[in-house]
């Protein structure tokens, strides 16, 4: 059995993660939830794409500070500021990834956690 750090509220930084990158007009939100997967480090993540790399710096920029205006947690970690391809937002349960466009292609990560199950944001525009 994995020990995962557990958080009373998980669900809530997934869907404050979700209304900002909304707010900024992040592209195609998905959530794997990750759960049930045994060999998952993390209980969800929210991945998105931005069209530039001033959009990607923009939402992960409004998630950290959204997420924390909410539940008050700041992230564990943060990676890949240096060049705003991807930044990785590690809050432990919830993981956001925010790509460029091209990035997010390339890694492909909702078929690399293609068993997870998959809540996809449908936008109204």
């Amino acid at each position: 059995m994995r020990i995962r750090h557990q958080s009373d509220n998980t669900e809530q930084i997934v869907a404050l993660a979700v209304e900002a990158i909304e707010s900024v007009k992040g592209k195609e939100i998905t959530t794997l939830d990750l759960r049930e997967i045994g060999t998952s480090v993390t209980d969800y993540f929210v991945i998105c794409h931005a069209n530039s790399k001033t959009q990607v710096d923009a939402i992960a920029d409004k998630v950290v500070n959204h997420v924390f205006d909410g539940v008050k947690v700041k992230p564990y970690h943060i990676e890949g500021r240096d060049n705003t391809e991807w930044i990785l937002i590690d809050f432990v349960d919830v993981v956001v990834h925010v790509f460029l466009q091209s990035a997010r292609s390339f890694y492909n990560l909702e078929e690399l956690w293609a068993d997870a199950e998959r809540i996809v944001r449908e936008k109204d525009d």
